[in-house]
């Protein structure tokens, strides 16, 4: 939700004197659209050029010095978007997430195999003929709450932030009662990042060393091309620490990305 993660960087942005949006995906939120809570590659990368759209036509904007910011499962989208959209002129994503590689292969490659990924889409089918008959989506649950003791470290570092003061938000599926069942079907077949290659402005992507999911930022910056890409891994830093600690979150690094780029 706009009010969680991208909220705290956008106002520390404005802080350092840039002109910012946040925004709520489609489909979620206060956006608008039906189903709610669908999660879709092509929508929310078109979500990053529609707000382009809006920023391009505003008289404070310059509209060749824009740049977007992708947080966990829209760092992926911002790629996907800095490939299709050549009026962003940077990008930056931070603990990011290839919610393409994630749905089709599970955590750590755990499911990266034909035969579970058609049972996926076997189940997927099965619930969207119930979800038209009822005309009540089925959710896919929130963060799990209680916490089990054998949760993985990972989903306790989610648990901690989506479940507590620290990230609750009523209007978030992570916090509430999670993504529709049948939202990720796109994605077993869509992958994210097939042009990131192609991608000619700068990119900066943010993780930290200790993030389950650092690996995915690693994959995108060996896909990168060129001499305007930089990963940039903060030590010591889980998944869940660029959301929100001021301590660890490198907004000086993040502003001199973004002027250089725009320079």
């Amino acid at each position: 939700m706009k009010e969680q993660a991208s909220s705290l960087y956008a106002q520390k942005l404005a802080e350092k004197g840039y002109y910012r949006l946040a925004f709520d995906p489609s489909y979620t939120g206060e956006s608008g659209g039906w189903p709610r809570r669908l999660a879709s590659p092509d929508i929310n990368t078109e979500d990053f050029s529609a707000a382009m759209d809006f920023l391009s036509n505003e008289e404070q904007v310059d509209p060749e010095r824009i740049g977007i910011l992708g947080i966990c499962g829209f760092g992926g989208m911002a790629l996907s978007a800095a490939s299709n959209d050549p009026r962003i002129k940077a990008t930056v994503t931070s603990t990011m997430y290839n919610m393409s590689e994630n749905i089709e292969n599970g955590y750590f490659n755990s499911e990266d195999s034909a035969a579970v990924r058609n049972a996926k889409r076997a189940a997927i089918a099965a619930q969207r003929t119930i979800d038209f008959r009822t005309q009540d989506p089925r959710r896919a649950g929130g963060v799990v709450d209680p916490l089990p003791a054998d949760a993985p470290w990972f989903v306790k570092d989610y648990h901690a932030y989506y479940k507590t003061l620290r990230g609750y938000h009523p209007r978030s599926g992570n916090s509430t009662d999670g993504w529709n069942v049948t939202g990720c079907a796109s994605f077993l077949n869509m992958p994210l990042n097939a042009f990131i290659e192609e991608i000619e402005t700068p990119v900066l992507l943010v993780h930290g060393e200790k993030a389950h999911s650092l690996s995915y930022s690693k994959e995108a910056y060996s896909h990168l091309k060129g001499d305007n890409k930089e990963l940039l891994i903060i030590p010591g830093a889980v998944h869940t620490d660029l959301y929100d600690n001021l301590a660890v979150i490198p907004f000086d690094q993040i502003d001199a990305f973004y002027r250089k780029s725009f320079d």
